[in-house]
């Protein structure tokens, strides 16, 4: 029987479908992938939720959860991306540099309304406030107008590699991203509880989604000693986006404890720091909110900012306490778009410390 070759859009694992064939079964994690009808125009099909996944778009303001049960997977118009074969990054500037990645998923029935103002408010921070410079600062979003710094996988792929490029003692970097996020079943015992976390790119429904395993790769091990790194992640299910090996458990009066997510494999760097200051916990979801400026903003993008420029002498520990207070105050003020469940900012880290005594340094 003729076949033609597709990719699983949860694990990603190439498979074999008959022609004509609506769906395929992978024969590795036993999801069920909605077949694109054809390659030459811009629609592709929505993934639908199984029992061995999270769904593809869970809740902010379009990111509302795919499992519910009025959910039908749809098609949606939306532009093509570049076909680019060989990403040219900028070249590496200076002692501080920084990826900022917003993604909006334009013109899908779950498109994300504060990605992009997310990115421009962190570069504004980064380069105004902390003194990035602008030729350091890669920004990824669909505004964008070169064709590498549009959000596809590739060049997501790519910027994150630039990141770390000759990164040497003394540096400090950041990665920020405003997008969906998912889970998909881990697949090599390394995850605690039995998931991967993945994040989405524009193009992940015909290129996949890349996760934590990899991101942890390209950007966390290669982490010279002396080296700093911060992630800001502003997504759903991003506790341990990063897949560093320490996670920290704070309670509103500050107490703190360090749980260790090692299991089969070295999560950590190769003698630098990596700091992860994520949206919620890895079974939580994160949300919008015009509570703060009147116009949409990730509620973990803007407290971080807001937290940063307003106090001095910032631990890691006062961070995420005023953190969480700014959130819980939008929850229960105007509220955040979404689910109605608690998202508490998480903090994950290569090595364990005094999270009340570390300063925080970008």
């Amino acid at each position: 029987m003729d076949s033609r070759r597709c990719k699983c859009q949860w694990c990603g694992m190439k498979i074999a479908a008959p022609i004509g064939a609506q769906t395929a079964t992978c024969p590795r994690c036993q999801s069920v992938t909605q077949l694109q009808p054809a390659r030459n125009h811009g629609f592709a099909n929505f993934p639908t939720a199984n029992n061995n996944m999270s769904p593809a778009f869970p809740s902010r303001p379009g990111r509302m959860c795919a499992n519910a049960n009025n959910f039908q997977p749809q098609q949606f118009n939306r532009p093509m991306s570049p076909q680019i074969n060989n990403i040219r990054p900028p070249a590496v500037h200076g002692r501080k540099r920084a990826v900022l990645c917003g993604i909006t998923y334009r013109g899908h029935p779950k498109s994300l309304k504060g990605s992009i103002n997310d990115v421009l408010s962190m570069r504004y921070f980064l380069v105004e406030k902390l003194g990035f410079p602008n030729a350091s600062v890669l920004v990824l979003t669909e505004d964008e107008k070169d064709p590498y710094k549009y959000p596809t996988k590739a060049n997501i792929r790519s910027a994150l590699r630039w990141l770390v490029q000759g990164c040497q003692p003394g540096d400090s970097l950041v990665f920020h991203y405003s997008g969906h996020g998912t889970r998909v079943r881990d697949h090599d015992g390394d995850e605690i509880d039995g998931h991967d976390e993945s994040l989405c790119p524009v193009d992940f429904e015909t290129e996949g989604r890349i996760l934590d395993d990899e991101i942890n790769n390209t950007i966390v091990r290669p982490l010279p000693r002396g080296a700093t790194l911060h992630g800001i992640i502003d997504t759903c299910f991003s506790g341990t986006f990063l897949d560093l090996p320490f996670l920290c458990r704070i309670n509103r009066a500050g107490y703190f404890m360090w749980e260790d997510h090692r299991i089969r494999s070295y999560k950590g760097t190769n003698g630098g720091i990596a700091i992860s200051i994520s949206a919620c916990d890895d079974h939580q979801n994160s949300g919008d909110t015009t509570a703060f400026t009147g116009f949409p903003t990730g509620a973990l993008t803007y407290s971080f900012i807001q937290t940063l420029e307003q106090q001095t002498k910032l631990t890691y520990g006062r961070l995420l306490m005023s953190m969480q207070k700014k959130i819980h105050e939008a929850q229960n003020g105007i509220g955040l778009d979404g689910e109605n469940e608690t998202q508490e900012p998480q903090l994950s880290s290569s090595e364990q410390f005094d999270i009340h005594s570390k300063m925080v340094a970008i």
